[in-house]
């Protein structure tokens, strides 16, 4: 059996002394627990442990697991998402960490509003220039905000990235800096329908690196569940 629990309390204790070098509190940052390929059972005991925030990254996996989830916990999307899983994807989560497009944008905005509901979500930004990998330029962010504020049905929460893969940790510093510079930018404007809430930074491999350039939110998996198979 994989040692969740003792995983979890290992992880909790490096969050906390991360957010405690950048004097804020272990609190002040939001684990996210990403549940990509991990039964039921073993998601129920993370949230046993303590989890609140569970992160998928196929709407369709989620849909599946979903009824046998137990607790009260948050579902967070924290992968792609296509066009055609948006009204499913509104539906399940409460928020969208994934959101790289103005066309995807528009897309759940709409089915938010045929739900009723307003979607909280995050621009992804690819701060690494890898090809491969989805987001916006950095360079466009700013300008995204503003465009993708006025899309009925939404409301922009920040910002989320994923760090350069690389074993140089300054560039993966500078990545994550880069990103905390531009939410702190997109926050003191201040814009109607916006609230820099979250900076979504930090994975398995980076997290305290990522809690020590800014993040308050950290998506992991393996730090947690162990390798996938």
């Amino acid at each position: 059996m994989v040692g969740i629990e003792e995983n979890l309390k290992i992880v909790q204790n490096r969050i906390a002394g991360a957010a405690l070098k950048t004097g804020r509190q272990p609190g002040d940052i939001t684990l996210v627990a990403v549940t990509k390929t991990v039964p039921s059972d073993l998601i129920n005991r993370a949230i046993a442990g303590g989890v609140a925030v569970i992160g998928e990254n196929r709407v369709q996996e989620a849909a599946q697991k979903y009824p046998d989830i137990t607790g009260g916990v948050q579902w967070h999307l924290i992968g792609h998402l296509q066009s055609n899983k948006a009204k499913k994807a509104v539906e399940m989560f409460s928020l969208i960490h994934s959101i790289d497009s103005l066309n995807i944008a528009q897309e759940v905005g709409r089915r938010a509003l045929e739900a009723g509901k307003v979607q909280e979500v995050l621009l992804e930004v690819n701060t690494s220039g890898e090809p491969q990998k989805y987001g916006f330029q950095i360079e466009e962010v700013v300008k995204m905000v503003n465009e993708i504020k006025d899309v009925e049905g939404l409301k922009v929460m920040g910002l989320m990235t994923v760090g350069p893969l690389t074993e140089d940790d300054q560039r993966v510093r500078k990545a994550f800096r880069r990103l905390r510079n531009i939410f702190q930018e997109a926050a003191r404007l201040n814009l109607p329908k916006v609230q820099m809430k979250h900076l979504s930074m930090g994975m398995s491999g980076d997290f305290e690196m990522a809690i020590e350039e800014g993040s308050n939110m950290v998506r992991l998996g393996s730090a947690i569940f162990g390798a996938r198979g």
